[in-house]
This record gives C-alpha cells, sequence and structure tokens, in this order.
C-alpha cells in the first residue's frame, strides 16, 4: 500500500475509526501494532519472516546490551544486523565485481551469478536495520537506559508511516511518545491532514507527472545535448526531492494526526549555500545517523586535517553505498565526499585570509555558494539516477559539452518543458512561499470552519490529487 493509494487511505480512515474508540494506550498500542505489521504484509508477506527474527534477535541483544554495557555484545549487534543487510542488499554486488575482477586478469573467465544472489530487496530493510542498530549503540553508550517489553520494541521499529522509508527515529525520540498514546485529537487531526496532502500533492502532482518524463530521457542518454542533459537532470533532481520530502511529509502527517512527532527530514536543501550546509537539510535523520555512528565514532574533526578528510570521505563512501547496490551509487557519495573535502579546505583558507561574509571578496563568495552547489548538486545526480557508469559519463559529458548527441534528439514536448521549469522556480521558492504563509497567519480563518466540513475538504482534495495525479509509482527510496 502506498500512501498516495486509495488501498492506504481506506486502511488508514479504518485505523483512524477503531482508534477513536478505544480507551487505553495498552489498546491503542496493539491496534497500532496490529496495523503497522498488516501494512509490511500488504507488500510481501514472505517477509515478515526476516523482520519477525531481526526484530527478535536484537530485542535479546539490547537486553544484554542494557544490562552488562559489554562491547562484545554491542560488536555482535552490529556485525549481525550488517551481516544481513549485506546478504540481502549487496551479495549481487559482490559476485558482479569478482566476475568483472576475473574477467579484467582473464577474458576467458566467466563467473555465473547465481539466481539466489538475486532475490527482491526486502522493503525497509535498510531503514529499520539502522533504526535497531542506532538503539543498540545508544544502550550500550548509555544514552538510552530503559528497559521495554518486546511489543514496545516491535512498535518502534514497525510503526508504519516510518517503517517503509523513515524517517530513521531514536529510541529516545519515540518510545515516551509511544508509552502516552492519547485519543484522537481535532487539532492533531488538522495539523495532520495538512502536512499530509502538502506530501501527498507533492508526491502525486509534481514527482509522479516527472517521473515518465526522467525516464524517458535518462533511457537515451546518447541523444541528449548539453540543453536537454541539464534539463532531464534538473527533471530528476525535483523529482527525487519532492517524492521523498513528499513521503516524509505524508509519515509526519500520518504519525501527527495519531498524537507522534516524528522528527523533520527536509529542510530546503536546494536553498543551501555550501555542501555542509545541505546535508543539515537533505535527509536529516540519515546525515545525522552517519554523523553520529560513523564520523565521529572515527575521530570527526578532533584529529588531524588529514585524518579528518578521511573521515569525512568515508561517511560519505558508505552513505552512498547506503542507497544502492551500485558503484554508481559509491561514485555519487565519493563527488559528494570531495565536495565537502574541497569545502572544508577553502573555509580553512576563508578564515586564514580574514575574508568577513558582508565585504569585499567575502560577499562575492558567499554569494557565488548558492548558484554553484545547486549546479554541483544537480551534477552528481547524474550518478544516482544513471543505470550504468556508461550512461553517467554520457549525461556527464553531455552536460560539460564533451559529449555530442548521436541518432535523433529526444526532444521536450513544450508541457514537459514548462512542467520541468515551474516545479524548480516552486522549489526553489517553496521556503519564501511557506515563510509568508506561516508569518501572515493564513490558516486563522479555517480552524473556525466546522470539523465536519474541514474534513471533508481534506477528503476531496485527496480525492481530487488521487484522481488527477500522475501514474501512482511506489516512492524511490523504496529502492533503498
Amino acid at each position: 500500500m502506498i500512501f498516495s493509494s486509495f488501498s492506504f487511505i481506506l486502511f488508514f480512515l479504518a485505523l483512524l475509526a477503531i482508534y477513536a474508540r478505544l480507551t487505553s494506550v495498552e489498546q491503542r498500542a496493539g491496534l497500532l501494532l496490529a496495523g503497522s505489521i498488516l501494512f509490511y504484509a500488504s507488500w510481501e508477506p514472505v517477509y515478515l519472516l526476516l523482520l519477525g527474527s531481526s526484530l527478535l534477535i536484537n530485542y535479546r541483544l539490547y537486553l544484554h546490551i542494557l544490562e552488562r554495557r559489554s562491547r562484545p555484545w554491542v560488536f555482535l549487534g552490529i556485525v549481525i544486523n550488517l551481516a544481513v543487510l549485506g546478504a540481502f542488499k549487496y551479495l549481487g554486488l559482490v559476485f558482479e565485481t569478482g566476475s568483472w575482477f576475473a574477467h579484467l586478469f582473464d577474458h576467458s573467465v566467466v563467473v555465473a551469478q547465481p539466481q539466489w544472489a538475486n532475490w527482491v530487496l526486502p522493503l525497509g530493510i535498510s531503514f529499520f536495520t539502522f533504526q535497531m542498530l542506532s538503539a543498540l549503540i545508544d544502550a550500550y553508550r548509555g544514552e538510552w537506559k530503559r528497559k521495554v517489553d518486546f511489543r514496545e520494541w516491535c512498535l518502534y521499529v514497525t510503526f508504519f508511516p516510518q517503517l517503509i522509508a523513515g524517517p530513521i527515529v531514536r529510541a529516545h525520540q519515540l518510545f515516551d511518545q509511544l508509552e502516552g498514546l492519547s485519543p484522537l485529537s481535532s487539532t492533531n487531526l488538522r495539523v495532520g491532514a495538512v502536512i499530509f496532502v502538502g506530501g501527498l500533492i507533492k508526491k502525486s502532482v509534481f514527482a509522479d507527472n516527472l517521473a515518465p518524463v526522467v525516464d524517458r530521457l535518462y533511457s537515451h542518454p546518447e541523444q541528449l545535448d548539453f540543453t536537454l542533459s541539464w534539463l532531464a537532470t534538473a527533471a530528476f533532481g525535483m523529482q527525487i526531492y519532492l517524492d521523498f520530502s513528499g513521503y516524509s511529509e505524508m509519515a509526519l502527517g500520518l504519525a501527527w494526526m495519531l498524537g507522534i512527532k516524528l522528527p523533520r527530514n527536509f529542510l530546503y536543501p536546494y536553498i543551501s549555500r555550501n555542501f555542509s550546509e545541505f546535508w543539515t537539510r537533505w535527509h536529516i535523520t540519515l546525515s545525522c545517523w552517519l554523523r553520529d555512528y560513523l564520523y565521529i565514532p572515527l575521530g570527526g574533526s578532533r584529529c588531524s586535517l588529514s585524518r579528518t578528510y578521511f573521515n569525512l570521505m568515508v561517511t560519505m563512501l558508505l552513505g552512498g553505498l547506503w542507497h544502492g547496490a551500485g558503484w554508481t551509487f559509491v561514485f555519487w557519495g565519493f563527488l559528494h565526499g570531495s565536495y565537502l573535502v574541497v569545502y572544508h579546505a577553502l573555509s580553512r583558507l576563508y578564515r586564514a585570509w580574514g575574508l568577513v561574509k558582508d565585504q569585499g571578496p567575502g560577499r562575492i563568495l558567499s554569494l557565488l555558494g548558492w548558484p554553484l552547489t545547486f549546479a554541483l548538486t544537480l551534477f552528481t545526480w547524474v550518478f544516482f539516477r544513471a543505470s550504468s557508469f556508461d550512461h553517467a559519463w554520457t549525461i556527464s559529458g553531455a552536460m560539460l559539452g564533451l559529449v555530442h548527441p548521436v541518432g535523433a534528439l529526444s526532444s521536450l514536448r513544450m508541457y514537459e518543458m514548462v512542467m520541468i521549469l515551474a516545479t524548480l522556480g516552486l522549489v526553489l521558492t517553496e521556503p519564501l512561499f511557506l515563510g509568508w504563509f506561516q508569518k501572515k497567519g493564513v490558516d486563522w480563518w479555517w480552524v473556525k470552519v466546522p470539523i465536519p466540513i474541514r474534513g471533508l475538504a481534506y477528503a476531496g482534495i485527496t480525492l481530487f490529487v488521487v484522481i488527477l495525479g500522475g501514474h501512482t509509482q511506489k516512492f524511490i527510496y523504496f529502492d533503498f
């Protein structure tokens, strides 16, 4: 069930109707757990076995770690979780890479990849694995000391709004809220519905309509010229942002209607003036996870300059690999790591020269920060979206003016051009529009509208968006 589908909307309305009649926290928690399991089973019931086994093993590890604070237990938990994630997500990549190296040294050697190495990736495995790892590590560090029962542990991991694609929630952010589940309130329903509809519009109206355009252009990379390669990549940059931030906002809205506040996952990333700022605005919960559990334990920025750059690069390489089992994703992480290293090096020179942002050269460099960051971010998306390195090199070469199109040009229709440019403008002005909206308090009159009428309005908008939006597609991050 995709959040933007009729089946999910009916499922959630039925869950709300039952939830409203329950009188105790235990009953509400039980309903949410049952609903979350049903939600996950609707995708592929067989993977409930994997999810259930992972929940049980990690819960036992959590109890041992909480009682003994022993390094071997947390090490065992890290090894088990990464081994399971690696087996399901990266085994095919291992065979493919081994075959490539074998063929490189001896062209007569062909390593056949076994069929069982290409099993379907269990939905949400990267997200729920990282979520349980954070709980184990926090328990070992003493940052989270509460003992919870197995039902609470299961609900923490499987809570359906964020089970499939995040946000990645820490134990201390969610357990207290799950233990104090309150009855439905009109305020929570109103705010949550607004957030959900906003995310639904991003997903159904914009991302789903951009998807076929991006698919068509990226399927013929050799036919893209300088302009079309930039437009195609800009379209994908808008698609992935609207798709993933739309999912995150829908997840926040669903949770908010149930009285639970999840952390925000996006904060207008395309207005960033440098790449350090970009990673505080894009996929915020993953960025924080990588910072707290990888970058800082490696030494962070508290060590030598060369080691700091090494830590940054390792963090971004593994961040790229987390996104997908392909070397194009690793290269995407490498580019972002390189950008961060260059930014930190320039920042040191900036401070050494005594430049002030509001004066002379400092102001010029500050003004150049946004367009340069935005252009490089779009360029990097090529390696995230392209199906292979050959396609990525062709498109990136066209973007740099080094490769010229071959064959019939895959031109854009006028309405597609308008859609891409209009979406780009809306995304870049989003913070200004929302800031004005909040400052003016435009919704003050809406609060006075009777609740039944507001409910019908939300239902009508949702129905309108689902019907007139693009062809419903799964969220991009479901593949990760």
